[in-house]
Protein backbone atom coordinates (compact mmCIF):
# COMPACT_ATOMS: atom_id res chain seq x y z
CA UNK A 1 0.00 0.00 0.00
CA UNK A 2 1.32 3.22 -0.91
CA UNK A 3 0.62 7.08 0.12
CA UNK A 4 -0.76 9.64 -2.14
CA UNK A 5 2.29 11.83 -2.74
CA UNK A 6 1.39 15.76 -2.95
CA UNK A 7 3.92 18.09 -4.24
CA UNK A 8 3.62 22.07 -5.14
CA UNK A 9 3.83 22.35 -9.40
CA UNK A 10 2.51 21.94 -12.39
CA UNK A 11 0.66 18.82 -13.06
CA UNK A 12 1.22 18.61 -17.13
CA UNK A 13 5.12 18.89 -16.13
CA UNK A 14 5.20 15.28 -14.06
CA UNK A 15 7.79 14.79 -11.55
CA UNK A 16 9.10 11.09 -12.34
CA UNK A 17 11.41 9.05 -14.35
CA UNK A 18 9.33 6.41 -16.22
CA UNK A 19 6.54 5.99 -18.01
CA UNK A 20 4.00 8.54 -16.84
CA UNK A 21 -0.29 9.45 -17.05
CA UNK A 22 -1.39 12.65 -16.51
CA UNK A 23 -5.12 11.96 -15.24
CA UNK A 24 -7.70 14.48 -15.47
CA UNK A 25 -11.88 14.71 -15.45
CA UNK A 26 -13.64 15.40 -18.53
CA UNK A 27 -17.06 16.10 -19.09
CA UNK A 28 -19.61 13.94 -20.87
CA UNK A 29 -20.99 16.80 -22.94
CA UNK A 30 -18.24 16.90 -25.42
CA UNK A 31 -16.96 20.45 -23.83
CA UNK A 32 -13.11 21.27 -23.65
CA UNK A 33 -12.27 24.62 -22.71
CA UNK A 34 -12.35 25.70 -18.79
CA UNK A 35 -10.18 24.20 -15.78
CA UNK A 36 -6.87 22.00 -16.49
CA UNK A 37 -8.09 20.93 -20.04
CA UNK A 38 -6.63 24.44 -20.51
CA UNK A 39 -3.02 23.83 -19.45
CA UNK A 40 -3.15 20.23 -21.01
CA UNK A 41 -3.95 21.86 -24.85
CA UNK A 42 -1.46 24.64 -24.07
CA UNK A 43 1.38 21.94 -23.76
CA UNK A 44 0.13 19.11 -26.36
CA UNK A 45 -2.67 19.26 -29.29
CA UNK A 46 -3.67 15.87 -29.05
CA UNK A 47 -5.59 15.24 -26.09
CA UNK A 48 -8.44 17.69 -27.21
CA UNK A 49 -8.31 16.49 -30.32
CA UNK A 50 -8.60 13.10 -29.29
CA UNK A 51 -11.38 13.97 -26.88
CA UNK A 52 -13.43 15.88 -29.57
CA UNK A 53 -13.12 12.90 -32.29
CA UNK A 54 -14.15 10.81 -29.27
CA UNK A 55 -17.16 12.57 -28.41
CA UNK A 56 -18.11 13.01 -31.80
CA UNK A 57 -18.15 9.63 -33.09
CA UNK A 58 -19.51 8.50 -29.80
CA UNK A 59 -22.58 6.72 -31.39
CA UNK A 60 -19.98 3.74 -32.30
CA UNK A 61 -17.39 4.00 -29.03
CA UNK A 62 -17.38 3.75 -25.68
CA UNK A 63 -17.78 7.54 -24.92
CA UNK A 64 -19.71 7.29 -21.55
CA UNK A 65 -19.45 8.10 -17.75
CA UNK A 66 -16.89 6.49 -16.40
CA UNK A 67 -14.77 5.81 -19.64
CA UNK A 68 -10.99 6.66 -19.85
CA UNK A 69 -9.21 7.41 -23.72
CA UNK A 70 -5.50 7.16 -23.13
CA UNK A 71 -3.47 9.94 -25.67
CA UNK A 72 -0.10 9.22 -25.93
CA UNK A 73 1.82 12.44 -26.01
CA UNK A 74 5.53 11.96 -25.48
CA UNK A 75 7.72 8.99 -25.59
CA UNK A 76 6.81 8.21 -22.12
CA UNK A 77 4.28 10.23 -21.44
CA UNK A 78 -0.16 9.86 -21.96
CA UNK A 79 -2.74 12.10 -21.04
CA UNK A 80 -6.02 10.11 -19.42
CA UNK A 81 -9.17 11.85 -20.62
CA UNK A 82 -11.43 10.38 -18.02
CA UNK A 83 -15.13 10.85 -18.33
CA UNK A 84 -16.22 11.69 -14.27
CA UNK A 85 -18.39 14.80 -14.85
CA UNK A 86 -22.04 14.89 -16.07
CA UNK A 87 -22.55 17.99 -17.86
CA UNK A 88 -21.20 21.04 -16.78
CA UNK A 89 -22.07 23.58 -14.03
CA UNK A 90 -24.11 26.34 -15.31
CA UNK A 91 -26.42 29.22 -13.01
CA UNK A 92 -29.35 26.67 -13.65
CA UNK A 93 -27.68 23.67 -12.68
CA UNK A 94 -29.20 21.84 -9.63
CA UNK A 95 -25.75 20.09 -7.69
CA UNK A 96 -22.49 19.68 -9.06
CA UNK A 97 -21.84 17.73 -12.11
CA UNK A 98 -19.32 15.39 -10.61
CA UNK A 99 -20.64 11.89 -10.44
CA UNK A 100 -18.32 9.76 -8.13
CA UNK A 101 -19.19 6.66 -9.04
CA UNK A 102 -18.08 7.32 -13.01
CA UNK A 103 -14.67 8.80 -11.20
CA UNK A 104 -14.78 5.37 -9.62
CA UNK A 105 -14.99 3.80 -12.70
CA UNK A 106 -12.59 5.82 -14.60
CA UNK A 107 -9.70 5.21 -11.80
CA UNK A 108 -10.60 1.85 -11.76
CA UNK A 109 -9.34 1.61 -15.70
CA UNK A 110 -6.87 3.95 -15.58
CA UNK A 111 -5.23 1.41 -12.78
CA UNK A 112 -5.20 -1.17 -15.59
CA UNK A 113 -3.61 1.21 -17.98
CA UNK A 114 -1.05 2.06 -15.42
CA UNK A 115 -0.07 -1.21 -14.72
CA UNK A 116 -0.34 -2.51 -18.56
CA UNK A 117 2.58 0.65 -18.49
CA UNK A 118 4.27 0.22 -16.04
CA UNK A 119 3.46 3.80 -15.27
CA UNK A 120 2.92 6.41 -12.28
CA UNK A 121 -0.35 8.83 -12.37
CA UNK A 122 0.17 12.63 -12.30
CA UNK A 123 -2.76 14.88 -11.51
CA UNK A 124 -4.17 17.72 -10.48
CA UNK A 125 -7.25 17.89 -7.41
CA UNK A 126 -9.39 15.94 -9.79
CA UNK A 127 -13.06 16.94 -10.05
CA UNK A 128 -12.90 19.60 -7.49
CA UNK A 129 -12.36 22.49 -9.94
CA UNK A 130 -15.27 23.42 -12.56
CA UNK A 131 -17.14 19.72 -11.91
CA UNK A 132 -17.65 20.79 -8.33
CA UNK A 133 -16.23 18.02 -6.38
CA UNK A 134 -15.16 17.60 -2.85
CA UNK A 135 -11.60 16.55 -2.31
CA UNK A 136 -12.39 14.25 0.99
CA UNK A 137 -14.89 12.47 -1.02
CA UNK A 138 -12.52 11.57 -4.25
CA UNK A 139 -9.18 11.32 -2.61
CA UNK A 140 -10.45 7.84 -0.47
CA UNK A 141 -11.46 7.04 -4.35
CA UNK A 142 -8.03 7.57 -5.84
CA UNK A 143 -6.34 5.23 -2.94
CA UNK A 144 -8.51 2.40 -3.25
CA UNK A 145 -8.58 2.20 -6.89
CA UNK A 146 -4.95 3.03 -7.26
CA UNK A 147 -2.62 3.56 -4.24
CA UNK A 148 -4.10 0.15 -2.23
CA UNK A 149 -2.91 -1.74 -5.68
CA UNK A 150 0.52 -0.33 -5.01
CA UNK A 151 0.15 2.39 -7.94
CA UNK A 152 2.40 5.61 -7.31
CA UNK A 153 0.04 8.91 -7.66
CA UNK A 154 1.26 12.32 -7.27
CA UNK A 155 -1.17 15.08 -6.64
CA UNK A 156 0.05 18.33 -7.87
CA UNK A 157 -1.14 21.53 -5.98
CA UNK A 158 -0.54 25.06 -8.09
CA UNK A 159 2.12 26.98 -6.32
CA UNK A 160 0.33 30.27 -4.80
CA UNK A 161 1.02 33.31 -7.39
Amino acid sequence: MLDIRYVTGDATSPQAKGPKIIAHICNNRGGWGKGFVLAISKRWPEPEAAYRRWHRDRAGNDFELGAVQLVQVARDIWVANMIGQHGIKTSRSSGPPIRYDAVRQCLHHLAAHATRLGATIHMPRIGTGLAGGRWERIEPLITSELTDHGIPVTIYDVSPA
